[in-house]
């Protein structure tokens, strides 16, 4: 497996070049798969090259970052492990949480707690999963300093931050990766975002590469998710806005079918190719679609494959998130 660097300078991380999103290995996307099925495919993900993992308290909650703990104690020195804080959690309610929390103390309960679910010392990249506008990120920033001169804490990131949020955390505390939704089918983070990110040398991790598996072909107009999936409720996933953007898989699978690739890979592999400080973090619980994934990272694409796919790009139609969720983001 090919490596990345996240950050620059002091700040740099190596991560393998396609890292794991594990938040779909608890409930996400309908019933939880099998617990063994999904340790032992964490423990094959680390035989074949990734060393990136990405969790979260919220993920289930606590459910995911314990199984990532049980799945990566045996190759604890041989991955990178990241998580996330501020949520005010509420297990067993109707939503595992219920708003934001990014207060210092609270940032440090989070991390103790992430530290025993994940049976380690130390967690590599600590991410403040949405900004709270209640707590000045100066105070955030200083708080997971503060980890970090602890050991408990390798590296800062942010999470669907806006660009000024995150110079001013980055005065503080230098943050390592930001992490967000970015994908052939969401460009957005292309008009301020990545910009500054390339000044100040922070990496870019992002999240949902494959569309939430619209990119891989296997959504079409006709699908019908299970109970529980969350992407029913997801503008972008409505039949309307489907049908719509079919024409943008139909383009992938053209250009896989030029170089023997799948639509999965081409999608990875057009991330891949924006910059080299981008390590995306697909999920899967399949691992037919992991080997899949890791593969995405020898396909190489063409000026002329990015330029056709940029075109149909342009054409998407669909928010990503209901309002709700979305006024969480670029803050």
């Amino acid at each position: 497996m090919k490596k990345r660097i996240l950050g620059t300078g002091t700040s740099g991380l190596e991560v393998s070049a396609i890292g794991l999103g594990c938040m779909g290995m608890s409930p996400s996307y309908g019933p939880s798969p099998d617990r063994p099925e999904m340790i032992k495919l964490i423990r094959e993900a680390v035989e074949l090259g990734v060393t990136f993992f990405d969790t979260a308290e919220v993920y289930g909650p606590y459910v995911n970052e314990e199984l990532l703990g049980e799945a990566l104690e045996p190759v604890r020195d041989r991955v990178v492990i990241a998580t996330k804080f501020g949520f005010h959690m509420t297990p067993g309610g109707p939503t595992p949480w219920s708003g934001l929390d990014s207060r210092p103390e609270h940032i440090k309960e989070v991390a103790e707690a992430s530290l025993k679910r994940l049976r380690t010392d130390h967690i590599d990249l600590f991410y403040q999963h949405r900004v709270d506008p209640t707590v000045p990120i100066e105070e955030v920033a200083g708080a997971v300093k503060e980890l970090i001169a602890e050991g408990k804490v390798r590296h800062f990131g942010m999470s669907e931050a806006a660009p000024e949020t995150i110079r001013r955390a980055h005065a503080v505390q230098p943050v390592t990766a930001v992490q967000n939704e970015y994908s052939v089918w969401w460009r957005q983070p292309e008009d301020e975002l990545i910009p500054t990110l390339e000044e100040l040398g922070i990496g870019l991790v992002p999240y949902a590469p494959l569309g939430r598996g619209f990119l891989t072909g296997r959504i079409d107009a006709s699908t019908t998710f299970a109970e529980g999936d969350f992407r029913a409720g997801l503008p972008r996933f409505t039949a309307e806005a489907r049908e719509a953007n079919q024409a943008l898989v139909d383009l992938l699978g053209e250009i896989g079918a030029r170089k023997g690739a799948t639509l999965a890979q081409i999608a990875l592999a057009w991330i891949l190719a924006q910059k080299p400080w981008i390590v995306p973090i697909p999920g899967t619980r399949r691992p037919e679609r992991l080997e899949e994934n890791i593969a995405a990272a020898d396909v190489d694409l063409t000026a002329g494959d990015l330029g056709e796919t940029e075109k149909a790009a342009s054409k998407i139609i669909g928010e990503r998130y209901p309002e709700a969720l979305e006024r969480l983001t670029g803050r």
